[in-house]
């Protein structure tokens, strides 16, 4: 008896010595926090939620400190080119996007004809997302957006603001803020946009008063090629295209990357030539994708840009291209 008297001492004794922040943080509960509360106080004068309201939603958030190794080890960082794109460019992810488009052609014409984006390229951004809205997510948005927000700090500015978005996207949606569930960076729904993209370019397209992108196929396909307009999507135009190589040396001198940073004129002095004609002012990116044994180089043109407007990545938009590419095929056959 002496003896668990003794334990019990030497345990109570330990926790009390404990810094506060690590007890709060170890029961899940961020509301004696200064930066916390100081981010209350500002949401609160800002949104529908009162103090009280958002100290009762801190005091049972829980830390995900786990998704941190997600964060920081994306697949568009850790992989090569042939190991990517067989994550996406499968058998099984593009006959679900036949099937999808054969199961909702006049939805996908009527979405296509409002915002002039390809429903190829509308379809194959949810397939990579979502699986067609099969995978979106498990991670409770709230407690992600807390995480990062307080306690990952290279990316803190980016997620507060997220957190934010996401508190008065909730008030005015009516979501029940602990109950929605997502991916390891709080992106939400079939189409997958974080909480500033939906409150800025999720679009109501049935037309019952709610932009809905979590059960409202319309609104879903609507607010993705919305997205893609208001980033700059131009009608009609080409995404990439494939490019040969004549002077291997030329490459030296440049580098490759999504962003437009050369004319098409640039490419050719490389000796880089494109079996399509485009005007030498053009503004064009360097893509470079590495296979097994060597590298494959396209030109990524402003559509291509506006791709990596969802995903800050030239294989992601890649990807999104090229199965986009084969639903669009097997829909032909």
């Amino acid at each position: 008896m002496k003896k668990r008297f003794t334990l019990l001492v030497l345990l109570m004794g330990l926790f009390s010595a404990l810094p506060a922040r690590a007890v709060i943080l170890a029961e899940g509960d961020y509301r004696h926090r200064e930066d916390v509360q100081a981010f209350i106080q500002s949401v609160a004068a800002k949104s529908d939620y009162s103090e009280q309201d958002l100290i009762q939603l801190f005091s049972q958030a829980k830390q995900q400190t786990h998704l941190f190794e997600r964060m920081n080890k994306p697949a568009e960082k850790q992989l090569e080119w042939h190991q990517y794109r067989k994550i996406f460019l499968t058998e099984k992810r593009i006959n679900k996007g036949i099937e999808f488009w054969k199961a909702n052609r006049e939805l996908l014409e009527q979405v296509e004809q409002r915002y002039k984006v390809p429903a190829e390229i509308i379809l194959a951004i949810v397939g990579v997302e979502t699986f067609y809205g099969v995978y979106k997510g498990k991670a409770p948005v709230f407690d992600t957006l807390v995480t990062f927000a307080f306690d990952y700090p290279k990316r803190a500015k980016f997620f507060t603001r997220e957190l934010e978005e996401f508190l008065i996207l909730s008030a005015a949606q009516k979501f029940d803020v602990r109950a929605v569930m997502g991916s390891y960076a709080g992106a939400m729904g079939m189409p997958q946009f974080i909480s500033s993209s939906y409150r800025h370019y999720a679009v109501d397209f049935d037309e019952d008063g709610t932009a809905n992108l979590f059960d409202s196929l319309p609104d879903v396909l609507g607010s993705v090629a919305n997205y893609f307009v208001q980033h700059g999507w131009q009608a009609g135009e080409s995404v990439t295209h494939p490019l040969a190589v004549t002077n291997p040396s030329g490459l030296d001198q440049m580098s490759a990357g999504f962003k437009l940073s050369y004319s098409w004129d640039d490419l050719k002095a490389a000796g880089l030539s494109a079996s399509v004609p485009l005007p030498d002012a053009t503004p064009v990116a360097l893509i470079k994708l590495q296979q097994q044994e060597s590298a494959d180089y396209w030109v990524g043109l402003k559509n291509f840009y506006v791709i990596t407007r969802y995903n800050h990545s030239d294989m992601y938009a890649m990807a999104v291209y090229q199965l986009s590419q084969q639903i669009k095929d097997g829909m032909q056959i």
